[in-house]
Order: structure tokens, then sequence, then C-alpha cells
């Protein structure tokens, strides 16, 4: 049975394959998830590059934007063929495009749509199928319109919804604006939980120290971190030994680096450009002595062609 007890958000951009192999470094238990993939993408594009992961990622899931209920079966049948623990429904994402294509938090306005969706998926896998959405869109955003959303999907057979804890607007904000204008409403999360306790619930949004997890961990199932787990990589050391009890020795930043140089070399050598790998590193020192120049070296070196592991090295001696 996977765990939610702590989880990666995906992130458009930030949670490519590559990030997810470093991520994973930090901890064993955390539940990652790749960064949205469409449905229309994998029945007309290469499935295989977007569905393309390492073994050593797992527990990673698979998130599928989408609102054509037999679409999305497919996508999550491939999904699962693939490897991955989990299919996610993005119920949650407000930008303009997503929006164009009739998903994302605009689903959130017709819960029948969603759980039709997630009816559909399930019947076509043996993997989860879980939703990640927002508390309310525009002017849909009380408690009550939350409750019968749940409550319509969850009839579908979803056991496990994750929360963003905040309305999203799907007009006059930017999706980066929807990550931090809308008020964090926590307590509307809690309410989920307390009206559907046999649901898993997992809460996301503006979730920045491991002391804030614990806290919210006495109140639903799990906790998803975003931006803090990127920009920030380093707070999930003590992810494992804090929630999951499991025994592992004391690392440092450079510890956890060094354990992923390998990867980086094997990548290199299959012709991956090193900028793929080490812009997913630039927050790993931050606010230690040296961070700034480590980071400066990385982003004007890392881009050049025909670099190797060199640079990575040479930007290590600011830090070490």
């Amino acid at each position: 049975m996977l765990e939610h007890r702590f989880c990666v958000a995906p992130m458009m951009d930030w949670t490519d394959r590559h990030d997810r192999a470093f991520l994973r470094q930090f901890s064993r238990r955390a539940l990652l998830y790749t960064e949205m993939v469409t449905s229309a993408a994998l029945e007309h594009g290469d499935a295989g590059y977007l569905l393309q992961h390492d073994l050593d990622e797992h527990p990673v899931a698979l998130q599928l934007g989408g609102s054509n209920p037999q679409e999305l079966a497919r996508a999550a049948a491939q999904g699962e063929i693939a490897g991955f623990d989990e299919i996610n429904l993005n119920v949650g994402c407000p930008s303009d495009r997503v929006q164009s294509g009739a998903f994302g938090a605009c689903l959130m306005a017709d819960p029948p749509l969603v759980a039709r969706c997630v009816s559909s998926m399930q019947a076509a896998v043996d993997i989860p199928v879980t939703v990640k959405c927002r508390t309310g869109i525009d002017d849909q955003d009380s408690e009550a319109a939350l409750l019968r959303f749940i409550d319509n999907v969850a009839k579908s057979g979803c056991k496990i919804f994750i929360i963003h804890a905040r309305k999203a607007y799907l007009q006059g904000l930017s999706p980066k604006e929807n990550r931090e204008i809308p008020p964090l409403n926590y307590e509307r999360v809690f309410s989920v939980k307390q009206n559907f306790p046999e649901l898993e619930i997992v809460i996301n949004g503006g979730i920045s120290s491991m002391a804030t997890v614990a806290e919210l961990l006495t109140q639903v199932d799990g906790v998803m971190l975003g931006r803090e787990a990127y920009q920030n990589p380093y707070i999930m050391h003590g992810v494992d030994t804090l929630l999951f009890s499991d025994s592992w020795p004391e690392k440092s930043r450079l510890d956890y680096l060094q354990q992923y140089l390998p990867y980086i070399e094997s990548e290199l050598a299959k012709g991956t450009p090193l900028q793929h790998m080490t812009r997913h590193l630039l927050g790993l020192f931050k606010g230690q002595q040296g961070g700034r120049l480590y980071r400066r070296h990385l982003s004007e070196h890392s881009h050049k062609k025909n670099v190797g592991i060199e640079v990575l090295l040479d930007a290590i001696t600011y830090v070490n």
C-alpha cells in the first residue's frame, strides 16, 4: 500500500525525472509526483518519452491532465504499464492553457464529470487513482461546495484526495499568483477530513518546515510539499527518520550531492545535457556559506555545449 504521509507535489518544469532522481537521495519513503502529462499528449505524442522514469524514483505517481473519461482511461493504462505506482488526476491547475483544454481547476465546477473520469480510469488500472484539487474556484468558494465535490467524486470510488489549501481564480491571476495570492485555508481541508474520516486526505500549500508538517499531520493523513522541496531540497533530509521512524545515518548537503553524481555521469554518457540536471541543484546550498558562488558557477557554465561533470565539481569547491 502506498504511503501518502509525505509527498512532493507535481510541479511543471520542475519535477522532471532528473529532479525526482535527485530528491530520491533524501528519502526512500517520500511519494514523488511527475509533472502533469495530458492524456491528449500521451494519445498523440511520444508516450515513451513522456512516461520515462528511473526505477530508483519509486514510489512515484503519474499526474494526468484531461477531461475525456475514455482518453484518460487509456492514459492511465499506459501509466500503469510504464510502471507508475499511482495515477493522479489534476483538478487544480488554473492556467489559461489548461482551461482551454477543459481540465485542471475548472473541472471543480463539474463534479459529475470528474467522477466519470475517475471511474473510467479506475476501471482501466489496478493501481490507485487519486485526485488533486483546490478548496474552491472563483465564486464557488464555500465549505459546502467543496464537501459536495468530494462527496460526488468519492462515490465514484476515489479514496485519496490531495487538496491545495487555496481557492483558484480562473481569470485575472497567473498560475504563479494563484499559488501565492489566494489565502491559505487549512481549516477547510481539516473539515473535509472531519466530514469524510474514511477518506485519505493530503494537504498541500504554503508548507515550508518540518515543524509545520508534523503539526498538520495531527489533522490530516498526509502532507505534500511543493516549492519548498524544490527550492530548498535539504528540508527532506530528515523525512524518513522523523515521519517513518527509519534509521538513516546523518548526511550533509555535500553527501547527498555526491550520491547523485553517478546518476549525472550516467545521463551525461547518454547525451543528456548537464544543465538538465544541475538546474535542479541550485537550491541545495540555500543559506550556506559559499552557496551563492556555487549557484552562480552552475548558472554561468552548465548551459555551455559539451561541458561535463567538471563544472559541478568546480562549483562544489565553493561550498566544500
